[in-house]
């Protein structure tokens, strides 16, 4: 029986430990293999060159820089966009005033705001890039935001958005975290509907008001939830790649303060004479980094699991 048992597991798990082999361990090992060459991606021709490639990129300036904008990323926006959804969250499930026998309830008409914040995950990021890079459009007549600015008699607030560089980074941080907070919304609002109506009402009896419930009970009994998030969001702050390509100007700039490795891998390998090798370290190197976040993120949310 013990036999069968261990033929039975290993007949199962074959094919989708091949095919997770074959399509997602593989192009790692591969694309570590061209790091160590100087091949130009256009040619069969391709010759060993060691860690050069890896020597280049610690001296490269703009690999620093692109790196910094990625890591400014993952501290601001996961934080905002957690934070934001916890919020909007908390007020649609909790936030409300309480209805007949009902001890906790949203505010009025939260299931139309559900709708309305998920409604950006309908669409692709090209459109949403695309979208908000016409709202930040400079021209105070064809651009909403600046159009919107003039009509309140706040002209004094037009500029040009994306090509400011002292704000444009900030400005693609905004737009992340726009497109991703409604999917957190209804997370958020799934973990919180699993919340036992029992525990909301012993601590409101114990007078307890929106803030101390949010602390003291939502959000510890979300804690899981919330760092599943953030990995995700986290991978999401650190890659960028489309909405830096697509919103900014001239492929991260103005004077690459828009820049990110992604968007700088991608530069290299088809742009920069074509240093396919060089590329493939940068990746190799951005892989590290958001596999440290990970573990790092996962290591250190790591508690007892509270059951309820």
């Amino acid at each position: 029986m013990r036999h069968g048992k261990y033929r039975f597991i290993i007949g199962f798990l074959a094919v989708p430990v091949a095919l997770y082999a074959v399509l997602v361990i593989s192009p790692f090992v591969q694309d570590f293999q061209i790091s160590l060459t100087d091949w130009s991606g256009l040619t069969p021709e391709k010759h060993y060159i060691g860690f050069d490639n890896y020597q280049k990129i610690i001296h490269n300036n703009l690999f620093w820089k692109a790196l910094w904008h990625n890591i400014l990323m993952l501290l601001i926006v996961p934080i905002v966009t957690l934070a934001l959804g916890l919020f909007f969250a908390f007020m649609l499930n909790v936030g409300g005033r309480r209805k007949g026998s009902a001890s906790v309830a949203g505010v009025r008409g939260a299931g139309f705001y559900k709708i309305v914040y998920f409604f950006p995950q309908v669409l692709s990021v090209t459109v949403i890039a695309v979208l908000w890079q016409q709202i930040y459009n400079p021209d105070p007549d064809d651009g909403l935001l600046n159009s919107l600015l003039g009509h309140v008699g706040l002209t004094s607030l037009q500029q040009s958005w994306l090509g400011d560089p002292s704000i444009a980074l900030a400005c693609i941080m905004a737009v992340m975290v726009w497109a991703n907070v409604g999917f957190y919304v209804v997370l958020f609002s799934a973990g919180m509907a699993s919340i036992p109506a029992e525990i909301y009402e012993a601590v409101l009896l114990d007078g307890a008001n929106r803030i101390t419930t949010f602390f003291r009970i939502t959000l510890p009994l979300l804690r899981d939830t919330v760092a599943t998030g953030w990995v995700y969001m986290g991978i999401i702050a650190m890659d960028g790649f489309a909405f830096v390509q697509l919103m900014s100007v001239n492929n991260g700039g103005p004077n690459e303060v828009t820049d990110v490795v992604p968007l700088l891998l991608y530069k290299t390998a088809f742009r920069d004479n074509s240093q396919y090798g060089m590329a493939a370290a940068m990746g190799v190197a951005m892989l590290i980094v958001t596999l440290v976040f990970a573990v790092l993120t996962l290591r250190l949310s790591r508690r007892e699991r509270i059951e309820f």
